[in-house]
């Protein structure tokens, strides 16, 4: 410890509190493995502050200061190597200062370490950062002995910054010398029976859903150094226990043992024929590289990382981000900035995930963004990145969304964000009609296969709802609390299985509308020239009773109107202090409206506001926001006929279209893709529905889950079992792990998570920069977006950014919202129109307002900042515009 109180070897908690400029990149990265409970060897970090007060106290900053404008090009010049060979002999003969060797005595001994063999590892201040991993620039000494030799291996790191190859790499990554100082890693040497390296992706492919493992005997030097060819391991990360996709088995004439004195040596090994791991093991260590990158890397930053294996237990030796991970794609497009929005995951996934929803999510999104394009028999590369995490929000891949579509169906860019949503960008394709020519036919007939199977599988829907909803509720009625982990363990892996596979049809359920609206749209565009959309919407507008966001509305306006009739249901809603929490005491089980309620949540319960996420409750657990509408309801009438309005919409446009076109083949063309667009928009609706029944088992299981790890004193409530990541789950319930240090990392993530949700989302990202496309001045008097739900209303702007401010809805305001997913929709009917910042033709507020006959405008961006809560609106529906007509006074 120095004059001023800083000490110069920290352990592991101690790092943790320091910085990286203190302990260096691998230091700190260990010490926060060390924080979450991961096997790291016992040691810590002497500070680089002694590295800096060795080079002053021995003189030899005036030496490396004349290599400072050196440039790369010219290390290799003699007169510069034999500069750099001086500096490097200087301070292997310098001296540490004494009382950073009494210090560093000390905490050796206390630390059990002073008579054991140890690795000293160099950790560079901008060491194994996300920008500069210094993979094998900077030298480690194993199975170092003694004090006096701890010495020498300590100033062997320092002397490691000034060799060429270190020198060219500060200079290739633009960084200083003054930017890299030397801390160094002091920890007990593992007696490894296996060693090697782990990577969360694939490093050669770039691929995110696999892991890539290298192994060896012995010491894991012969590995990393590159001096043998080890066993190579492929694991699909995708499945709850990563799947072995392919081994590898090299031949590993050498190994690495440590010498009877000190420093190591390279071996024949003897059982080079053999694998170095079990099956069991290649798994075990697969999970173990998960969760490396789930708690240093977010799931975001994959990782590299260092292994040994004792042959009990493996420990982590270092993990560092794996940098320059290559970017799969369609190569037509590699020469462009890929494009990373939010479009209609805004809309459906608006908030910062929750960890295991995003480990779900991640799984299932990337064979839902590619679905549709292998429906049209266009060969999809392997390894695409389709989604991504920033900072706590999904995007998606629209760069590549955009060329598939183009190159297989010929769908121009911006006909893809119109149905997506959203003001997105744009990619370059060829000029010129993507249908012309032999690629142009190729397309079509893509568009004809893609429309077969869409009508297969639409063919085949209500057998795969039916069994994807009798599974759940088989799954609801299971004794959770009677199985053992191992069984957990399956039926996690069979409920996720099962909506992965859903995934793709789901997907192109959810599509199956496009085509036909597209279509109807063109058809009346032909004989109404720029009104197709608008009379589609018209037309649309109460065409079906099997709408099931729409049904939603619907039965809640009838269970208001029963509410009203029943004495103890209409005693109940009216209350002055009104509690959500207590309908079941207060309303007689035998009541009217207690029977048809439910009823309902027989329906309906396994839907829930935000029901993306797992981390909200579904409406069985908790009907409060139901409640509260049946409330508002009883308190605020609308006393509209919605349907007859619907009718009466329909009717009119009907009526506009039989005129013109009276019983002409093309109005016998419109009226066949009205129909298909309505059965479109219902199968996407439904889809929606069947997607998340399988939620409601999973917020079961992982329910007791969660009670069986506070039980464990793992965690501190059953709730933050939602904050853990899959492997986390999955290892502790195997045996691997008795889960020590988790509830510090479920704290951390917990507080991460506040912390990102008070950030305001940027709309896209292009490369790395994100950029916000909402344009919209406060002082416009006009907003444009897209209509999506035909007419015209006015009414007073009622700006809610969560369903949870749905009291402040009256009946006759205009809902304003970010967005909509279904659990918004039972608010429509008390809408007299709506405007959204974000949506397209087929976003599920889109769909059901069309549904309900409502004007709705989607996609104006920047609206709930540009108008005020109260002030008067005007939305046509049929020109996608909102008129600010007059500012409420305040």
């Amino acid at each position: 410890m120095n004059e001023t109180g800083e000490k110069y070897f920290l352990n592991w908690d101690e790092a943790f509190n320091a910085t990286a400029a203190q302990v260096g990149g691998k230091g700190y990265n260990l010490a926060r493995l060390h924080r979450y409970g991961f096997q790291i060897p016992a040691g810590g970090v002497l500070t680089s502050r002694v590295y800096r007060d060795f080079l002053e106290s021995n003189r030899l900053s005036d030496h490396i200061n004349v290599v400072a404008s050196i440039k790369a090009e010219s290390v290799l010049d003699p007169a510069i190597e034999k500069t750099l060979t001086e500096i490097r002999e200087k301070i292997s003969n310098g001296q540490v200062p004494e009382i950073c060797i009494q210090e560093l005595s000390k905490q050796l001994t206390s630390l059990k370490l002073a008579d054991k063999p140890v690795a000293v590892r160099s950790s560079a201040t901008a060491e194994d950062s996300a920008t500069a991993s210094f993979a094998g620039v900077h030298e480690s000494f194993l199975n170092i002995k003694g004090l006096e030799n701890i010495i020498k291996a300590i100033k062997g790191c320092y002397a490691s910054l000034w060799t060429p190859r270190a020198v060219v790499y500060r200079r290739k990554m633009g960084l200083t010398d003054d930017e890299v100082a030397a801390a160094v890693v002091i920890m007990e040497l593992v007696p490894a029976l296996s060693s090697g390296v782990a990577f969360s992706c694939d490093p050669r492919t770039g691929r995110r859903d696999r892991i890539a493992i290298n192994a060896n005997f012995g010491l894991g030097e012969s590995v990393v150094s590159g001096a043998v060819e080890p066993d190579e391991y492929l694991l699909d990360s995708r499945i709850l226990l990563p799947k072995i996709l392919g081994k590898k088995i090299g031949s590993k004439k050498q190994c690495t043992r440590s010498r009877s004195g000190n420093g190591t040596e390279l071996v024949s090994s003897g059982v080079n024929k053999l694998q170095v791991l079990d099956d069991s093991r290649i798994t075990e260590l697969g999970l173990l590289t998960l969760r490396v990158y789930e708690a240093l890397g977010s799931g975001i930053v994959h990782q590299d990382m260092e292994w040994a294996f004792d042959g009990n237990k493996f420990v982590v030796l270092q993990a560092r981000p794996v940098t320059n991970l290559r970017e799969p794609g369609f190569p037509e497009i590699a020469d462009q900035p890929v494009i990373w929005s939010n479009a209609n995951l805004k809309d459906v996934m608006p908030h910062v995930q929750s960890t295991i929803t995003w480990n779900l999510a991640s799984c299932m999104l990337p064979r839902m963004m590619s679905a549709n394009l292998k429906a049209a028999g266009y060969p999809v590369p392997s390894g695409i990145n389709w989604v991504r995490l920033y900072k706590g929000r999904g995007y998606f891949n629209l760069s590549a969304l955009q060329w598939g579509f183009y190159d297989s169906m010929g769908f121009l860019p911006g006909k893809t964000n119109e149905f997506i949503g959203g003001h997105q960008p744009e990619i370059n394709v060829p000029a010129g009609n993507p249908l012309s020519g032999l690629k142009g036919m190729k397309r079509v007939l893509r568009q004809l296969y893609y429309l077969f199977n869409i009508l297969r599988i639409q063919g085949s829907a209500e057998k795969i709802f039916k069994d994807i909803r009798e599974k759940s509720d088989s799954w609801n009625q299971l004794n959770f609390g009677g199985m053992n982990e191992h069984e957990l363990i399956s039926l996690l892996s069979e409920i996720r299985k099962k909506y992965v596979e859903f995934g793709p049809s789901y997907m192109i359920l959810g599509s199956s509308a496009s085509a036909p609206l597209e279509m109807l749209a063109r058809a009346l565009d032909a004989d109404f020239p720029g009104r197709g959309y608008s009379l589609a919407n018209g037309l649309l507008a109460g065409t079906s009773d099997k709408m099931t966001s729409a049904q939603h509305g619907y039965r809640l306006m009838e269970l208001a109107q029963t509410a009203q009739r029943d004495k103890d249901a209409r005693s109940y809603f009216m209350a002055e202090h009104f509690d959500p929490g207590a309908f079941r005491n207060e309303i007689p089980e035998g009541s009217k409206f207690r029977i048809e309620f439910e009823e309902f949540l027989k329906d309906f319960g396994h839907r829930g506001v935000y029901e993306s996420d797992l981390i909200n409750p579904r409406w069985r657990e908790n009907p409060g926001y139901l409640l509260e509408n049946i409330r508002a309801e009883l308190l605020y009438p609308a006393n509209v006929d919605h349907r007859k309005a619907q009718a009466e919409k329909r009717k009119a446009t009907e009526i506009e279209i039989e005129e013109k076109l009276k019983w002409s083949f093309q109005r016998i063309k419109i009226s066949i893709w009205v129909k298909q667009a309505r059965k479109g928009a219902e199968m996407r609706e439904m889809a929606r529905s069947v997607l998340v029944k399988p939620y409601e088992s999973s917020r079961l299981i992982l329910q007791d889950i969660g009670r069986r790890l506070v039980d464990k004193g793992i965690l501190n409530e059953k709730t933050d079992v939602y904050h853990c990541a899959l492997p986390e789950i999955i290892d502790i319930l195997a045996g691997h792990w008795d889960g020590t240090g988790l509830r510090i990392l479920v704290e951390d993530r917990k507080r991460i998570r506040e912390e990102l949700s008070e950030l305001e989302p940027t709309d896209v990202i292009i490369d790395e920069a994100p950029q916000s496309l909402a344009q919209q001045q406060a002082q416009g008097k006009v907003l444009s977006g897209l209509g999506v739900a035909a007419g015209s209303a006015s009414g007073s702007a009622r700006l809610i950014r969560h369903p949870g401010e749905n009291g402040k809805l009256l009946a006759g305001d205009v809902l304003v919202a970010p967005s909509t997913d279904p659990g918004w929709t039972p608010m429509f009917l008390r809408a007299k129109a709506v405007v959204m910042e974000v949506g397209g033709y087929l976003s599920h507020g889109a769909i059901v307002a069309r549904e309900y006959g409502i004007p709705a405008v989607v996609n104006v961006p920047g609206v709930m900042k540009a108008l005020k809560d109260g002030e008067q609106l005007t939305v046509d529906g049929d020109k996608g515009k909102v008129y600010r007509t007059k500012q409420e006074e305040t």
